[in-house]
């Protein structure tokens, strides 16, 4: 086997495979990398699965409003790259029509975040929503992320709780301030599907 000297074929090999060489550390002296935090890496394991789902929404969002309606969905769960990365596939049973909506979660193991994307059917060549970044702490999941609505900035939040092989909760609020006062707009009770 033939040793490689630290020239430019070795920096384009390393570079390729994805191997850095940082600028003080020796063969001798490697720098350590940071460890994995795998802390919240199996936290939606249990939503694997179909589910049916009762939701309860605001009729309109940050306007003061107070009504709200209630419609069925179903939601399908599977793991993805060992568990690193999830999808989810849900039916939206709303009143002005069924709509789809589709999911995707992937797990930073160097912060220990989860963040997750949405793809709305409605316009799905549209655009991804601004992804949710958060975590689990004591079984209950809380991500954030920075939107608009109607041309204005918002902070959006979800929460996952009570997440058992049987049932699950969802909620999301808006923040129109950056998080100093929340309106919970969309709540989602979730039984699996016998």
């Amino acid at each position: 086997m033939r040793c490689f000297r630290r020239g430019l074929g070795a920096v384009l090999l390393a570079a390729a495979i994805g191997i850095s060489f940082p600028g003080h550390a020796s063969q001798d002296t490697p720098k350590s990398a940071p460890a994995a935090d795998l802390s919240g890496l199996h936290a939606f394991d249990a939503l694997v699965g179909t589910w049916t789902a009762h939701h309860r929404r605001l009729k309109e969002r940050l306007t003061g409003c107070t009504e709200w309606e209630e419609f069925g969905g179903t939601f399908d769960f599977r793991l993805l790259m060992n568990g690193h990365a999830n999808v989810d596939d849900s039916v939206f049973d709303m009143p002005e029509g069924r709509v789809h909506g589709v999911g995707l979660s992937a797990y930073d193991a160097r912060t220990g975040q989860w963040a997750i994307w949405g793809l709305d059917g409605r316009n799905p060549a549209g655009r991804l929503d601004p992804p949710l970044k958060g975590r689990f702490a004591k079984g209950v999941g809380t991500f954030y992320a920075d939107d608009t609505l109607r041309g204005r900035p918002i902070r959006v939040r979800v929460i996952w709780s009570n997440i058992t092989p049987t049932s699950a909760r969802w909620e999301q609020a808006f923040s129109p301030d950056g998080g100093k006062t929340w309106e919970t707009n969309w709540v989602t009770g979730f039984r699996r599907t016998p």
